[in-house]
């Protein structure tokens, strides 16, 4: 599983950031995009949306293309394409994300991941999305195989995709009994706008990867007050601690934090009090950052 960052600030560009955006990577194409999540309505989740789809179409795409986001997402859409005379190639299906466990739909468009929703805490409706492996590939055990004297051929393929198979001497071999057990299936979280981060405690338990926002040090949010509803990297960080999450990924950084170390507050800020109350592996993203999971669920920066 590979997933790139398209942009980390908040609110608004720094020099070295633009505003949020994430990619769970299949090939890197707008004819091979399948579907694109909005957490919420806020302009620096939202208003790139238009001009990618506009995109889209100018490259020709025509294979119809999944929307999900909250209920105000079809109406802003709408009102966009008709005010700029936008004409799009291809269908747009649009996905209610509080209706996204009532529906199938995705089943079709992501068929090999399975996606749940949870609201968060936010100053409008503000949703994470997690993304879970439906299907974990299994090995055949060929030890046992070759001991039972299962010749190496067609029968073993035959097994490895999951279909029974009879023998030449008569013997039915049911391939539950010839594979081993699965590895766990990947899952990453990808949160939204959220000023409760222990929201996502229960959904992340069993997580591999957590990437959400950490606005703020703890210092600047108690300058600052709770009406702009963002958390601290300290409070995604305990949240992330008491979920278990082998790996978190930072982002949606206010853009009074410096790269480098230059300037009153700097990026090392965030990381140092995010360090402190988490002991798993850090990362701070960068736009353009990609990152590659491994199927043991370990987590790398690809260079």
């Amino acid at each position: 599983m590979e997933f790139q960052f398209f942009g980390t600030s908040s609110g608004t560009p720094s020099k070295t950031r633009n505003v949020t955006a994430l990619a769970l990577r299949t090939p890197w194409s707008l004819h091979e995009l399948r579907a694109i999540f909005i957490t919420h309505m806020h302009g620096d989740h939202c208003y790139g949306l238009p001009g990618l789809l506009a995109s889209a179409g100018m490259l020709n795409r025509t294979a119809p293309l999944t929307l999900v986001g909250p209920a105000p997402l079809k109406p802003f859409l709408e009102g966009v394409m008709a005010t700029t005379e936008l004409g799009l190639p291809f269908p747009i299906d649009f996905v209610d994300v509080e209706r996204l466990g009532e529906l199938e739909v995705l089943d079709d468009v992501l068929p090999d991941l399975r996606v749940v929703a949870t609201a968060l805490s936010h100053r409008m409706p503000s949703w994470a999305y997690s993304f879970t492996e439906r299907e974990v590939e299994r090995r055949l055990d060929t030890a046992k195989l070759e001991a039972g004297g299962v010749a190496r051929g067609v029968a073993w393929g035959e097994l490895q995709q999951g279909r029974t198979v009879t023998l030449d001497d008569g013997r039915v071999l049911a391939p539950r009994d010839w594979l081993l057990p699965g590895r766990k299936p990947l899952k990453v979280i990808v949160g939204g706008d959220n000023d409760r981060p222990e929201l996502l405690i229960g959904e992340a338990r069993d997580a591999e990867v957590l990437v959400h926002e950490a606005t703020y040090t703890e210092a600047v949010l108690k300058k600052v007050g709770p009406g702009p509803r963002h958390s601290s990297a300290r409070m995604t960080a305990l949240a992330a601690t008491q979920a278990g999450v082998p790996n978190l990924v930072l982002t949606h950084f206010s853009p009074r934090y410096q790269d480098g170390n230059k300037g009153p507050q700097t990026m090392a800020d965030i990381e140092d009090e995010a360090r402190e109350a988490y002991a798993g592996q850090l990362f701070l993203a960068r736009d353009f950052d990609r990152y590659q999971l491994d199927r043991q669920g370990r987590l790398s920066l690809c260079t």
